[in-house]
C-alpha cells in the first residue's frame, strides 16, 4: 500500500461541488489513526455527511473493517448476504460484497446491476445503522453512480406548517424489500401500506453529534404514517420524497477505482443508478451500528 501522511497534521478536507459531501486527503489507511486525524475526519463528516477518500487500490478488507471501526462499532452483513464464495475473502462477518459478479452460476454479492432506489440503509429495524463505508475494487466503464440527499437541507427548507405538521408524526419503515425492490426471505408480499412489517421511527429525527433536525424516510415503498388514513399518508409522504430528492439536495458520486466512501445513514439517503450487467463492478462494505432513533 502506497503511503500517506498520518501524523496529527491537519488532514485536507475538500468540499465536493453539492449539497453534501467532502474529500478528505493525508489519512493513511495502512495503520492505525490517530487520535487527532480521527476528530478531524469526524469533524468532517459531521459537518459534511459524505466523505470520499480518493484512490486507495490496495486496501483489504482487514483495512476497511480496521478503519470503519474508528467510528463504532460494526453490524455483521445482513443474514443472505455475501455468504462465503470461491472467488474473494468473505468468511468476515463484518464484510458485505455488493456486486453483480457470478462465478459457478451464483452471485457473490448483492443488488445485481439494476438500479437501486432511494433510500436508508436497514432503516426497518429498530436500530438502524449509523453509517456505511463502501469501497471500490472494480468499477464498470460507466453507469452505477451513486447519488446522495441531504436531510438535514431537505427538512430546513420544508414550509413552516408542513415543519409543524410531522413534528410528531412518525411512520413504519417496511421491512420486506431491499433497495434493489427485491422480495426478502421469508417475507410475505403486501399491498396493502396500513399492513406493512417494520419498525417504526419518526418522521423527523435529532441527529446526536450535530443536534440538528432533518427528514428520516427511509424508503417509500411500503412506508406508512401512523394513525392516518390510507390516503392521508400516501399524499404526505408523497409531498415529502417529492421535496427531499430535489436535485438541489443532490450530490453525485461517480466511481474511480480504489475510491472508499463513507456516509452517514441517519442524515442521507443514497440511490445507484444501473450499469451494463456484461460488465463489472465489485464494492466491499462494512456498517457502522446505530443507536435508537
Amino acid at each position: 500500500m502506497s503511503s500517506m501522511i498520518n501524523s496529527n497534521a491537519p488532514v485536507s478536507v475538500q468540499p465536493l461541488p453539492g449539497a453534501l459531501g467532502a474529500e478528505i486527503r493525508g489519512v493513511d489507511f495502512s495503520q492505525p489513526l490517530t487520535a487527532s486525524v480521527r476528530k478531524q475526519v469526524e469533524e468532517a463528516w459531521t459537518k459534511h455527511v459524505v466523505l470520499r477518500f480518493r484512490g486507495m487500490p490496495t486496501l483489504s478488507a482487514d483495512d476497511l473493517i480496521a478503519f470503519s471501526k474508528n467510528f463504532g462499532n460494526l453490524d455483521a452483513r445482513p443474514i443472505g448476504s455475501s455468504e462465503k464464495n470461491p472467488y474473494f475473502e468473505v468468511d468476515k462477518p463484518e464484510i458485505t460484497i455488493i456486486s453483480n459478479v457470478v462465478v459457478a452460476g451464483k452471485p457473490i454479492g448483492g443488488l445485481g446491476a439494476y438500479e437501486a432506489v432511494w433510500h436508508s440503509d436497514m432503516t426497518y429495524v429498530d436500530l438502524p445503522p449509523k453509517a456505511s463505508c463502501l469501497y471500490a475494487i472494480e468499477i464498470p466503464p460507466s453507469g452505477g453512480n451513486t447519488y446522495f440527499v441531504n436531510m438535514y437541507e431537505a427538512y430546513d427548507t420544508l414550509s413552516a406548517g408542513l415543519k409543524q405538521r410531522i413534528a410528531s408524526l412518525s411512520c413504519v419503515h417496511d421491512a420486506s424489500r431491499n433497495s434493489a425492490g427485491e422480495l426478502r426471505r421469508g417475507f410475505a408480499e403486501i399491498n396493502d401500506p396500513t399492513k406493512t412489517v417494520g419498525a417504526v421511527h419518526p418522521l423527523v429525527r435529532v441527529h446526536p453529534t450535530s443536534k440538528k433536525r432533518c427528514l428520516f424516510l427511509g424508503r417509500r415503498r411500503g412506508a406508512y404514517v401512523s394513525g392516518l388514513s390510507l390516503a392521508d399518508s400516501e399524499a404526505l409522504l408523497d409531498e415529502l420524497w417529492a421535496h427531499a430528492t430535489e436535485p438541489r439536495f443532490m450530490w453525485s458520486q461517480e466511481w474511480q477505482l480504489g475510491d472508499l466512501v463513507m456516509w452517514d445513514n441517519r442524515c442521507a439517503m443514497h440511490r445507484r443508478e444501473a450499469f451494463d450487467p456484461s460488465t463489472r463492478r465489485l464494492m466491499l462494505r462494512t456498517q457502522i451500528s446505530g443507536e435508537a432513533v
